[in-house]
This record gives C-alpha cells, structure tokens and sequence, in this order.
C-alpha cells in the first residue's frame, strides 16, 4: 500500500509538472502541398476550453504485470465548459530511482457533449519527466467518436494552476460550426 502512495504521488507530480506543456507544442503541422492545404482548410481546427475535476484511486498491483514497480489507478473526472462530460479510465504509472523521472499511459473513455454534441470518444494520455523535464501527449483515439462526435479528432492539454485543473482541447469534427 505505500507503493500505491508513492506511485499515487509520483503520477500526481508527473501530472502537475507535464501540464506545463505549452500547448502550442501540440498543434499539427500543416503542409505546404496545395492539395492538403484545401483539405486543412475544410477541417480547421476548433477550439474548446474549460475546468475539470478528477479522482485518481489506487488499484492493487497486478504481479503478473509488473508487480510494485508500477502503480495502476482509476481516473474518474468531470469536465465543464464547452465539454460537458464525465470520463472514466485507468492509468499506469512507473517511477524511476531517479528523482523526478517517471512515465505514465492512460485510457479514458468520455461521455457527454462537446459544443452541444453528444456522444463518447477516447482519450490517449502519454507522459514522462525526464529529470524534471515534462513532456505530455493527450490524442483522441482514431475513430473512437460515436454519435454526433463521429469523426472527432484532436488534442487536449491540461494545466493545473493553484490547483484548479483546466484544459484546452484543439479538435476537428465534419460538420461541426466554426
């Protein structure tokens, strides 16, 4: 169980300090090609913003995948603004004898509406510190949209400020108003 604690707050330090990512370090590149330059246009990115909470509870450790040396959690968060949602998931963590470098993956699956579409979509998160140096990935999963967020695709980033956690999530989705 002290594992778990520690690994609990090895995952939470990881998060706060990969939510430091500048999220301009996450916009797609875009091509110069004339053919997807037209094609950029017609799918432009959209923005969405706001606050979310979460709950991070810690599972037991599967010895037949790593034992101790990885913590494995539950994500449970609620997301307001212009995603009105809730998401569940699980994350995997491991930390190093070094301090401050460690790495996590999470899934979570989220379920709500974004801009007033509804459906579920998918969730990849891919972080690692690096000596204290953060480095966070957050992708929706390729065809994971359902209902009306058939089609979605982007990147979220997170940050954490006097902790308060918000997000800022860049998406593309066929039909939806700019």
């Amino acid at each position: 169980m002290n594992r778990f604690r520690i690994a609990l707050g090895v995952v939470t330090a990881v998060c706060i300090c990969l939510s430091q990512v500048d999220a301009q370090t996450l916009s797609p590149v875009h091509s110069l090609s004339p053919v997807t330059t037209i094609q950029k246009r017609a799918a432009m990115p959209t923005q969405a913003a706001g606050t979310f909470d979460v709950k991070l509870t810690p599972l037991p450790p599967d010895d037949g995948a790593g034992g101790p040396a990885l913590g494995r959690m539950t994500i449970d968060k609620q997301f307001h603004g212009d995603l009105e949602a809730t998401s569940k998931g699980q994350m995997l963590a491991a930390m190093t004898a070094v301090k401050e470098s460690a790495g996590y993956v999470a899934l979570e699956v989220v379920s709500g509406s974004l801009r007033g579409r509804s459906g579920t979509f998918v969730l990849q998160h891919s972080g690692t510190m690096n000596r204290g140096e953060p480095q966070l990935t957050i992708t929706v999963v390729p065809d994971s949209g359902t209902g009306q967020l058939v089609g979605l695709a982007g990147k979220m980033a997170i940050k954490i400020a006097e902790g308060k956690h918000s997000y800022e999530f860049e998406y593309t989705l066929p039909g939806a108003a700019k």
